[in-house]
């Protein structure tokens, strides 16, 4: 306890900006499992101060404003993998404070003193509009700075600086990405249904047409039209749809031929993401949470493997077994905690319902249909050669 007092005294001592990036960092480390004695408490007390300094998270700040068109890219975990089209929401405020200190100090100094007067005044367009300005700045000097090995280098180390998350720079390429490209990406955005309930047939196929019109002009951003498609879908695996569907046949391979082919990667992101998930459930004896997450993980693995032909000789059948193995020790880990002849939840066989006759059956008709589906786009390029 004195050693927390110690270190709160000398925290008092940094700035507001500081003390917020400093927050996201230790929440970033729990969701990580690192094991650190009296964070919990420092985290308490930062998110008081931050609180009454006006940094309340989602309340109006200058930063808040200049990240918005980010904000349907965004996840709430500390994901360390690539994570196509998603942007980790810790990652926010180490950047942040990069630009401010760093990439464009007075800018970011007078768009801060213009944002605090807008915003006091609840001038929301004009608060809009003056962010859209520095966007502007901000992805240009990066599209330059970045541009450049040496450049890029310079930026990587300052980053570091604010943050020990290996994804951090990765995230920072993203928003400078995203914010290119925000025009066409809040257009698409509005384009799609609000709730996708299921994902297939003919919205498929429209919503394929959209992305192909979406990345004529912006390629490097599909994977962010991606990631909003994903935000749509009721059941997030659906995604994979668009590749399978784009695909001469449903082996892995032809799949990852196709120009939707990152959809794999991104649900399997999903998982990955997941399986954090569940190690904080049940690192805090959440065992309800945590058989839902499980529940979900195994229909996506489910999903996966009778979807896409071949799928575990490819690389995507690779990373699969790889997150599910570390699933399967967690499981195992946590039942291990309970006598023998206690069953535990987690272990049940209704948690992989598939595998029961009903799911059998879906599996077979789902084959069946794939066979027609594929004998018939075989004959459609055979009368085209001919």
């Amino acid at each position: 306890m004195m050693q927390v007092e110690r270190i709160w005294e000398f925290l008092q001592r940094l700035s507001p900006l500081t003390r917020s990036c400093l927050l996201a960092e230790l929440e970033r480390l729990e969701l990580c499992g690192v094991e650190m004695p009296g964070s919990a408490d420092i985290q308490a007390r930062l998110r008081t101060e931050l609180s009454k300094d006006g940094l309340t998270p989602g309340a109006p700040s200058p930063s808040l404003y200049f990240f918005a068109p980010l904000e349907p890219l965004l996840v709430d975990s500390a994901p360390e993998h690539a994570n196509f089209g998603r942007i980790a929401r810790g990652s926010l405020g180490p950047i942040w404070e990069w630009i401010g200190r760093d990439l464009l100090p007075i800018m970011a100094s007078d768009y801060n003193e213009q944002m605090k007067g807008l915003i006091a005044a609840d001038k929301q367009r004009q608060a809009q509009q003056a962010a859209a300005t520095f966007q502007t700045k901000v992805t240009k000097s990066l599209e330059g700075i970045l541009g450049t090995p040496e450049g890029a280098g310079r930026a990587r180390s300052k980053l570091a600086a604010y943050t020990a998350s290996p994804s951090a720079y990765g995230d920072l390429t993203k928003v400078m990405g995203a914010l290119r490209a925000r025009e066409a990406l809040a257009k698409f955005g509005e384009a799609l249904p609000a709730r996708i309930s299921k994902f297939d047939g003919a919205l498929v196929g429209k919503i394929a047409a959209q992305l192909d019109a979406f990345r004529k002009n912006n390629a490097d951003a599909l994977p962010f039209a991606l990631a909003l498609v994903e935000g749509r879908l009721k059941t997030p695996w659906q995604l994979i749809r668009l590749a399978t569907k784009a695909a001469r046949s449903k082996r892995a391979a032809d799949v990852a031929a196709t120009p939707y082919a990152i959809a794999v990667s991104m649900v399997l992101d999903r998982i990955d993401d997941k399986r954090q998930a569940l190690r904080i459930a049940l690192k805090n004896n959440r065992v309800v949470v945590a058989r839902d997450i499980l529940v979900d993980i195994y229909n996506t693995e489910y999903a996966l493997q009778v979807r896409i032909r071949e799928l575990e000789e490819s690389e995507w059948g690779t990373r699969l077994r790889n997150i599910m193995d570390a699933i399967a020790a967690m499981v195992d880990a946590e039942a291990n905690r309970f006598p023998d002849d206690v069953d535990h939840v987690l272990k049940s066989r209704n948690l992989r319902s598939q595998y029961l006759l009903a799911g059998r059956l879906t599996y077979l008709a789902w084959k069946g249909r794939d066979a027609i589906s594929d004998g018939a786009a075989f004959c459609k390029r055979l009368v085209g050669q001919t």
